[in-house]
């Protein structure tokens, strides 16, 4: 799809002229920023886009929603002046505390984490939680025999699974089953960021807990290398922790990819002394069995996977060192953020 986004920025700021009360700001957000709104379409386009393409669609959106969100406070600005005037408010008196709710630490961490992808071309899709074992396991080359397929391991439902007989439908524990739903329906390239709740039957304590968030990413094409993948989370961890941020990839084990690493930050960038390496993610090529399981031809395309535990990196950057001040719901916490 071709943006003209001369002409959108256009229109924007026309509309913002007739915006004359609370109301007409709301319809305005929603058209523009809402989760249906412009701007998110425009977003949502870049995986049907040309590579040629991509940079020109992400910065004319970035800019598009700059000037919305400036529209939008200039306009909040005048309304309130407005009313002030009109209602003849003694402005010498001293304000009233009227507290403002904001989102909550793991909302904007994960917005963060999904914005500094998006900035990189990715595109956000939301998949289900509730699963099949072929997209939790099966298709991600986690065969039958596997120790995390025992029911003891993963929160199953009470409801047949309609594609497998005699199987049950379960809570996923991972964001991973994104990648098979995903490239089921689409074909390469894809670059894509899948973020929600994931659920394992863990004891809760400091660090873990049976319910928890993190951030899947995916990019297929015909020719992709390691190293790529190296350069976009280098990139990612530099901008989300800082430029002096010092990464290391170590060899790990993982079913649905390979070769698989693991990404090590540096403690004592952080402050931390207790370790000097910390784990942040896993990552890897993905598995040519995974591409076998969607149906892609056999050779055909190459590309790289990713994830990462929304909690564990608020609580690296923001030096939390217990898990379940998230869920407590105490406002001293929340307010610090």
């Amino acid at each position: 799809m071709n943006w003209n986004f001369s002409e959108l920025q256009a229109q924007a700021q026309q509309e913002s002229q007739a915006i004359d009360s609370p109301q007409a700001m709301e319809v305005f957000r929603l058209k523009y920023l809402g989760k249906k709104g412009l701007v998110p379409a425009v977003f949502a386009s870049l995986g049907q886009a040309e590579p040629a393409q991509k940079a020109a669609i992400g910065k004319g959106a970035n800019d598009l929603r700059s000037l919305v969100e400036s529209l939008i406070a200039e306009k909040s600005a005048n309304l309130g002046h407005a009313k002030t005037v009109g209602e003849g408010v003694d402005v010498s008196l001293p304000g009233g505390d009227e507290p403002l709710g904001h989102y909550h630490l793991l909302t904007q961490t994960m917005q963060e984490i999904i914005s500094v992808f998006e900035q990189m071309g990715f595109v956000t899709i939301e998949t289900p939680e509730i699963e099949t074992e072929f997209h939790n396991f099966t298709g991600l080359n986690i065969p039958i025999d596997h120790p995390s397929r025992d029911a003891f391991d993963t929160f199953y439902l009470d409801q047949e699974d309609p594609s497998a007989k005699g199987r049950r439908l379960l809570l996923r524990s991972h964001t991973s089953p994104g990648q098979v739903r995903i490239m089921k329906e689409h074909k390469p390239p894809m670059a894509v960021i899948v973020p929600g709740r994931v659920y394992r039957p863990d004891a809760v304590d400091a660090s873990h807990s049976f319910m928890f968030h993190q951030v899947e990413g995916l990019l297929v094409d015909e020719k992709v290398q390691f190293s790529e993948l190296k350069g976009l989370l280098t990139e990612f961890c530099k901008r989300f922790f800082g430029p002096k941020v010092v990464m290391r990839f170590r060899p790990h084990f993982f079913p649905f990819t390979e070769p698989s690493a693991e990404v090590d930050i540096n403690a004592e960038i952080l402050g931390i002394q207790r370790k000097k390496w910390l784990e942040i993610l896993g990552c890897g090529m993905v598995n040519p069995k995974v591409f076998e399981a969607v149906g892609y031809p056999k050779g055909k395309y190459q590309g790289f996977a990713f994830g990462m535990g929304v909690e564990r990196m608020a609580m690296l950057k923001y030096g939390i060192n217990d898990i379940r001040l998230f869920y407590e719901n105490d406002v001293r916490f929340l307010r610090q953020f």
